[in-house]
């Protein structure tokens, strides 16, 4: 089958929150949209400008490199398989991966990790690995139009792809260890650095990418680093106020790593400071509740949920 129109990457805020836990559905193999799990679909090779892409059936599939993310822009349009596009929901397109295919995504600037379901082809340029939809990009609290992540294939419990087959969220997985980070970010380091910033040409001007199959390993034509750190936004200067009326600040989170710290403060515009064994990061302070409430929608839109305010004496 031909596949769909090229999947555009793009950056914006996100506000989405995400749903409760996974419900099995009546028919585990097809929800009652009549989205499917089967029949699974790859195809055969493809080559989008002089590039040659070789979708293969690896069980084990685990790699590591930039996601972009596509939203209204595409909405109502037809996936690679068939389905219809849902800006809101938990999907991902990729160049090689059967359709559809269920990943686990890790942001490796903060460690946080999503389940997502593939079912479209994409992104057509060298430098990603995988386009996120709009939904699966705010759960994940990426900011910014590219983000490093991994992404390995995996075979969720049977609820959890009903729900997904809905365009519902499940809850993220366990938090990667540091240690693993380390590993992951220095294969990152590794890589060409990618033209992150360069523009990519609209989806209208693109050539449709088939549905490919075939037995070679994907993977040479990647190209991936961390994320580029975008200058901090400046923390709101405190007003002047009355001692007896106190200060307010955001408490955003404490992290073991000052590293994920100072990562997790540079996309709130907040400030970080040792705290005992921790990296305590606020936004703030505020001379108002009301413009530490304002603080705290940013910093849980960015999808830091745990934040609170806090007042600060």
């Amino acid at each position: 089958m031909a596949g769909a129109m090229l999947l555009l990457g793009g950056c914006g805020s996100f506000g989405g929150e995400r749903d409760g836990g996974p419900t099995a559905s009546p028919t585990p193999a097809q929800s009652a949209g009549g989205v499917s799990d089967t029949p699974v679909k790859i195809g055969d090779p493809y080559t989008i400008a002089g590039t040659t892409y070789t979708p293969a059936d690896i069980a084990d599939y685990d790699d590591v490199g930039y996601a972009s993310w596509y939203g209204d822009e595409l909405a109502g349009r037809p996936t690679a398989n068939g389905e219809t596009f849902d800006p809101a929901g938990i999907s991902a397109a990729h160049k090689t991966l059967p359709l559809p295919s269920y990943v686990e995504v890790t942001a490796l600037d903060t460690g946080r990790t999503i389940l997502v379901r593939v079912n479209d082809r994409g992104p057509m340029v060298g430098d990603r690995l995988i386009d996120l939809s709009r939904g699966a990009a705010e759960q994940l609290g990426l900011t910014g139009g590219v983000s490093a992540v991994r992404v390995r294939r995996t075979n969720p419990p049977a609820a959890e792809r009903a729900q997904l087959r809905t365009g519902r969220a499940v809850p993220e997985r366990i938090a990667t260890p540091d240690s693993l980070l380390s590993i992951l970010r220095t294969k990152l380091k590794a890589m060409p650095v990618p033209k992150a910033s360069a523009a990519a040409p609209p989806v209208e001007a693109q050539p449709a990418a088939p549905i490919a199959s075939g037995t070679a390993k994907p993977g040479d034509d990647r190209l991936a680093v961390e994320k580029p750190k975008p200058a901090a936004k400046p923390a709101t200067p405190a007003k002047p106020v009355p001692a007896v009326s106190g200060k307010f600040v955001v408490q955003v989170g404490a992290f073991s790593s000052e590293s994920r710290a100072d990562a997790a403060a540079k996309s709130v515009g907040g400030t970080v400071s040792k705290a005992g064994n921790l990296w305590r990061v606020r936004i703030g302070p505020f001379a108002s509740d009301a413009e530490a409430r304002t603080a705290l929608g940013t910093a849980k839109a960015k999808g830091f949920r745990d934040a609170v305010v806090q007042r600060d004496r």
